[in-house]
């Protein structure tokens, strides 16, 4: 906590463009990055979505979640002044 406010990390959802062995570049809200995708695993296709977090997709996010999860993330985003 900082000044009574609670801090919190926050994974980015991307939807993977490419794969090129353990890195995909990823579309997240128009940016287009690199990620490492180690940790995610093999199973990663192009159009599946990830959590990114400091470069690294920490974890894919499964179909039936994907649209919950970008719109919490867009809510996040805009009550964070980013939007």
């Amino acid at each position: 906590e900082r000044g009574g406010d609670r801090l919190m990390c926050l994974g980015i959802p991307g939807e993977i463009l490419e794969i090129d062995g353990q890195e995909a570049r990823a579309d997240f809200r128009g940016a287009e990055k690199w990620v490492r995708i180690d940790v995610v695993g093999a199973d990663l296709e192009v159009g599946d979505y990830v959590l990114n977090h400091a470069g690294f997709a920490i974890r894919k996010i499964p179909e039936a979640q994907v649209e919950r999860t970008v719109e919490l993330y867009e809510q996040a985003a805009t009550a964070g002044g980013e939007g």
